[in-house]
């Protein structure tokens, strides 16, 4: 998980909700390109990936309620990360769920195919 292994809490903080979203939700899009093309491996990378940033967004999250959406969020993730082969419906699903959480985010949802 190199590519954000030195992203630091404090560093993830410095970034707005909205920004956070979008940033988990750029990993969402990668590995989704991933399930599709059918390299699982790739796909599991990316779920580790979103894992690492769903973690850093829910140590940083100031509303309860919002924490307590992601953490219900992260575990759908967390199992398509350990089932030999995630879903792409489920992942699509989650994608979408996730862009729900704020507004800004919300408003790329008709930008996605599929999604």
């Amino acid at each position: 998980m190199s590519q954000h292994a030195g992203l630091t809490e404090e560093r993830w903080a410095s970034f707005g909700i909205d920004q956070q979203i979008l940033m988990v939700g750029n990993e969402m899009s990668r590995t989704s390109r991933s399930l599709d093309s059918g390299r699982m491996d790739a796909a599991r990378r990316g779920y580790e990936r979103i894992l690492n940033l769903t973690d850093l967004t829910v140590s940083c999250a100031r509303r309860p309620s919002l924490r307590r959406e992601l953490l219900r969020w992260r575990d759908v993730v967390a199992r398509q990360y350990v089932d030999e082969e995630p879903d792409p419906l489920t992942h699509r699903v989650a994608f979408r769920a996730l862009l729900q959480l704020t507004p800004a985010a919300a408003k790329q949802i008709p930008l996605l195919a599929g999604v």
